[in-house]
């Protein structure tokens, strides 16, 4: 098991944020945590990335302990994050933006195995605007340079919350393509997703997170069958 998560409670101050989470993650999947806003899939995907350190259980990410590493030893460990708000920086272009990755973690981009080649394959638009800043990028730009810069270090993990909201139809389907093309390179995929019908037609296998619990885990396409759990997702 690449991801393997047991018992996992987060608490931020006195409120109780992630209750008992264990979460089971095969190498080269792409698994969706599917639920509201609010109903604790962000909170699930950064504790996984150290950014909100968990009070109880664990997490094995090829078979070595991380519960108690630091979010750069996540990262270094092979973990990619590409955050629901994009966090382009506005004022680096977009080249940059993918080799800040690599600026923090202390290696360069010919260190690197995944090269901007690979990724400028996966996002063929990025070509056109490889060298425009931040500031002049569209909401859908943004988050192709954020999945991007999470890919630059090759991680075997990439975490994206809510990659797709927000986006044109069109733009999904070319995000669609994309995410199925980085699983083609031996790339496993952890998505926060709100919605059951973009889930259903990317994921191998999705969690129902209610309240800060699994609620269900199975095919997406399970969800669409059964009314009760579409409300649970609200989409």
């Amino acid at each position: 098991m690449l991801l393997d998560i047991k018992n996992l409670d987060l608490f931020i101050g006195r409120t109780h944020i992630l209750r008992h989470i264990s979460l089971a993650i095969p190498e080269g999947e792409i698994v969706c945590l599917l639920g509201r806003n609010g109903a604790g899939k962000s909170s699930i995907i950064k504790s996984i990335l150290g950014l909100y350190p968990a009070q109880t259980g664990r997490i094995h990410f090829k078979g070595q302990d991380l519960s108690r590493a630091s979010t750069r030893e996540r990262v270094l460990a092979g973990i990619g994050y590409s955050p629901d708000d994009a966090r382009v920086f506005t004022e680096l272009t977009v080249e940059e933006n993918l080799k800040l990755a690599t600026w923090v973690t202390g290696k360069t981009s010919s260190q690197t195995v995944f090269s901007f080649d690979k990724i400028k394959s996966i996002f063929p638009a990025l070509n056109k605007f490889f060298h425009r800043k931040g500031m002049h990028l569209s909401g859908g730009e943004k988050k192709m340079v954020s999945i991007s810069r999470a890919l630059a270090l090759n991680p075997s993990l990439v975490l994206l919350d809510e990659a797709f909201e927000g986006l044109a139809p069109l733009v999904v389907s070319h995000f669609i393509k994309a995410l199925q093309q980085v699983r083609e390179m031996g790339i496993t995929i952890l998505l926060g997703e709100s919605n059951v019908h973009i889930a259903s037609q990317l994921t191998d296998r999705a969690y129902i997170i209610e309240r800060g619990e699994v609620y269900f885990e199975g095919n997406p396409k399970e969800i669409l069958e059964k009314e009760e759990l579409i409300k649970l997702v609200g989409k």
